[in-house]
Order: C-alpha cells, then sequence, then structure tokens
C-alpha cells in the first residue's frame, strides 16, 4: 500500500511538473541586450524552442507540390535519391529564413516519387517558388561507346524527330531518356563540396567554375577520370551539356573545372547555385497551395474549444455516473492530456488542424478503458465480492478487451500513417500517439489511484464505487 500511495505521489508530482512545462515554454520571454553607455538597451521577445510547432494550415503560408524525375537513375536508389532531394530542398528554404518549413517526400498512387515543401508564413511565394525552381541538375556523363545501344538511342532520336516534323504525337520511348553519347553515372551535383568563379589559365579571361567534389564524390570522380583517360566526360546543366573536355590524366584531388562559353554573370549565378545545393534529380512544380493566416487562426481556436469542451464534458459524465471511480478517471485524463502536449512539445509534432483533431478523438478513447474496467467492476460487486476484490478483479477482466481494442486502433493508426497523405499523416500520428497514452494513464495511473485508497466494505463505499442508478 505505501508504494502504491508513494508512486500516486510520483506520478502526481510528474503530472504538475509536465503541465508547468507545458505553460512555461508558450510565454514569450523579453531578453534585454546592452547596447552602450550612452544607448538605451534592446529588449527583444524570445520564444521557447519547446513552443508548439503549428502547421501550415493553422499557421497560414504557402505549400508546394514537386514531382521528381527519376528515370535517368544510374546506381543510386529511387529511395536514397529522393533522401538527398529532401536535403538538399530544406538547406534551400532554410536559407529562406522559413520558420518551420516541412519539407517530406511521399509516393503517390499511381506512383510518381514527390516532394512536398510547406512554408509557413511565407509572405514571398514567388521568390520561394523561383529559388527552389531555379536550383540547377548536375551531372557527369562518359562517353558512349559505339555499339547497338548507341544506334537503338539514335534511332529513337531519329524517330521523335520525324514524328515532330509530322505533326504526330511522340511515341513514349524510356531510349528518349538517354543520351545518345553518354552515359548516365551516379555522379551529380549533390557530390559538390564547394563551388567558385575560375578564370582558368592566365592566357584565357573566359569565366569558368571551379568545383571541389566531396569525399565521396572525390573518389567517384577520380575512378571516372581513370577508367576515361583519352575520352570525353560531359557535363551537363539541367540536361544541357555545358562542356566536354577530354582526359588527358587521372584527376585524383577531387577538384574540376566547368567551361561552357559562360558570361562573367551565368558563371557567377552558376556558382551561387551550386554553392546552395545542386539537386540529384529533377523536379517539376505541379502543384501549389495558399493558406491564409487568418483562416488557420480560426481553425485553431475552433479545434481548441471542442478540445475543452470535449474534456469538460466527458468529465461531467465520469462523475456523475461513475462517482468516485469517474473523479479519479477525471484526474487520469487530464494527466493524459499533459502527457501528450508535452509528447508533441518534446518530439517536435508539427499540429495541423487534422493533428488536433486526432488527439481530440483520442482523448474520448483514452476513456474508454476506464469504463470498461469500471463496468467489469459493477459486475463484480452484484457478485457479491469485496470492493477491493471487485476492483482488481475488475482491472483483470477488462484487460483482453482493453488490449484488442487498442491494438486494432494502432493497427488503423499505422496504416493511416503509411498510406495516408501529409495531412492523414498528421491525424495518425496523434492519434497512434494518443492511443499508447490512454493505455498508460487507464491501466496504470487510474489502477494506482483506485489501489491508494482504502475501501471499508460499507454501504457507503459501494455507492461511491457503484455506477449509474444502480447500487450494488
Amino acid at each position: 500500500m505505501v508504494k502504491t500511495r508513494i508512486s500516486a505521489l510520483v506520478i502526481l508530482i510528474v503530472a504538475v511538473a509536465l503541465g508547468y512545462f507545458v505553460y512555461d515554454t508558450e510565454q514569450v520571454t523579453m531578453k534585454t541586450t546592452p547596447t552602450g553607455t550612452s544607448t538605451p538597451a534592446v529588449v527583444t521577445p524570445v520564444e521557447s524552442s519547446f513552443k508548439f510547432k503549428l502547421g501550415l494550415d493553422l499557421k497560414g503560408g504557402t505549400e508546394l507540390i514537386y514531382k521528381a524525375d527519376l528515370s535517368r537513375l544510374v546506381t543510386q536508389s529511387p529511395d536514397d535519391s529522393m533522401t538527398a532531394l529532401r536535403g538538399v530542398i530544406e538547406n534551400r528554404v532554410n536559407a529562406l529564413g522559413v520558420s518551420e518549413p516541412i519539407v517530406q517526400t511521399e509516393t503517390s498512387i499511381s506512383g510518381d516519387r514527390r516532394l512536398i515543401v510547406a512554408l509557413p508564413g511565407v509572405t514571398d511565394i514567388n521568390q520561394a517558388i523561383a529559388i527552389i525552381g531555379q536550383t540547377p541538375v548536375l551531372e557527369f556523363k562518359t562517353e558512349r561507346p559505339a555499339g547497338p545501344e548507341k544506334d537503338a538511342i539514335i534511332a529513337a532520336y531519329v524517330k521523335k524527330e520525324q514524328e515532330k516534323a509530322e505533326g504526330k504525337p511522340i511515341t513514349p520511348n524510356p531510349l528518349l531518356q538517354q543520351t545518345p553519347n553518354y552515359v548516365n553515372t551516379a555522379l551529380t551535383g549533390q557530390y559538390i563540396k564547394s563551388a567558385s568563379l575560375d578564370f582558368g589559365n592566365q592566357t584565357s579571361i573566359s569565366p569558368a567554375v571551379a568545383v571541389e567534389f566531396t569525399g565521396e564524390g572525390s573518389k567517384m570522380f577520380a575512378k571516372m577520370t581513370q577508367d576515361n583517360v583519352g575520352k570525353q566526360i560531359g557535363i551537363f546543366l539541367d540536361g544541357r551539356s555545358i562542356t566536354e573536355p577530354v582526359v588527358r590524366e587521372a584527376i585524383t584531388d577531387g577538384k574540376a573545372q566547368i567551361s561552357g562559353g559562360f558570361s562573367i554573370k551565368e558563371a557567377q549565378t552558376l556558382v551561387g547555385r551550386l554553392n546552395s545545393g545542386a539537386l540529384p534529380v529533377p523536379i517539376e512544380l505541379v502543384s501549389t497551395q495558399t493558406v491564409g493566416a487568418s483562416l488557420g487562426q480560426d481553425v485553431l481556436n475552433k479545434n481548441v474549444n471542442a478540445g475543452i469542451i470535449g474534456f469538460i464534458v466527458i468529465a461531467i459524465f465520469l462523475i456523475l455516473w461513475y462517482r468516485l471511480p469517474g473523479i479519479l478517471a477525471v484526474i487520469a485524463l487530464a494527466i493524459y492530456v499533459v502527457l501528450m502536449l508535452s509528447l508533441f512539445k518534446l518530439i517536435g509534432v508539427v499540429m495541423s488542424a487534422a493533428g488536433i483533431a486526432g488527439f481530440i478523438l483520442s482523448m474520448g478513447m483514452a476513456i474508454d478503458a476506464n469504463i470498461l474496467i469500471f463496468e467489469r467492476t459493477k459486475e463484480e460487486l452484484k457478485a457479491g465480492k469485496t470492493i477491493e476484490t471487485a476492483v482488481r478483479e475488475g482491472f483483470a477482466r477488462a484487460w483482453n478487451s482493453i488490449r484488442d481494442s487498442n491494438v486494432s486502433s494502432m493497427i488503423t493508426a499505422i496504416i493511416l500513417f503509411w498510406m495516408g497523405t501529409s495531412l492523414v499523416k498528421g491525424f495518425a500520428l496523434t492519434f497512434g500517439v494518443g492511443v499508447l497514452a490512454s493505455m498508460f494513464t487507464a491501466i496504470t495511473v487510474t489502477r494506482i489511484f483506485l489501489m491508494t485508497l482504502r475501501f471499508k466494505d460499507s454501504k457507503l463505499s459501494r455507492f461511491l464505487v457503484s455506477n449509474g442508478f444502480h447500487i450494488s
């Protein structure tokens, strides 16, 4: 009994600490920065890093959806390419100073790989689209040997030109994704460490771009030049050949030069883009969606009000119908709420309208387990058992139903998260976390609280533990 009461006390202390954490991290503190003896100090508001992260639909902003072209991949897997693509775009978006951007990849029902960029709070969306869309695709290709494969590719291009000249629709052909004179390699712009403006040798004033590869890129470039001494290497930018130098000797220091007849401005622009990150695969903007901040605030207020009303209604029902166990269940439900809100902050869950809906739904399910336990306990009391025995038996008999119900809910949440779109995933995530947290609060917290009380088998005790209009 002592251990149980100590456990109950620890749970209450932790719950209060979590509640304070949730409250305190939503407050804005003022930071004072001294600027000198003759000028006043600068006071700036500082927000906590654990403040709730609001999604696009609540904070407002823009969502961009890009379709990735993976048809020219050689050795790299589509998953790795999409991961690299997401990393490059994240760097690009963060460079814009966008707060809490969300960059994620998904596979559509038709099998297309897509990149979704959510930019909460963005006002100059045209600039964001231009910068993301202009990120170059830089590819290094080796010379294609003469043979049937090259002849087939050339024939495909000849057929394409004939169909174009005759005004006929172009016949889809995978060979058109390849370059007749060059073979695609895995070395792309994503392996570039840095780029700089270079004017080549002292006898030339034509600007060029000097690039330095990463460690892995240096190895790939060294092997490429070793295997192709005396042959050409094609350097393509956005599918267009910009230079086709002949390899005189192997280059093992990871440095190369791109010379494509650039003007100084063109070379400077290319340097800037490469330093910001070249895309591993081409992307095409297929959809944009703009959400106003006013709409997001309205949705947020309605969701918060729905959550508060839902909690109050559930609490009133539990207390009136289940009496003392109902009061304990309400306390457990409050602990469940602060536990969930703390997890959202600590995990960094981005709260969308769908995510809040999942949380509110799980709040209702959080009490299901308690109701099952209380109903089983009532049956045990009607069978003539003591209160303490009835409570223990009630938990034991309800466990199988609680387990099966929550497992089926978790399976649903996992499938929704796995197969759903971004909004559905937000709902599934909060709902799934809510189911796990509800099992803990219902099975552990409520049980410990009930076991903490010492019941005398009196008429008053049976009234307090009973429920509804029936007194066991």
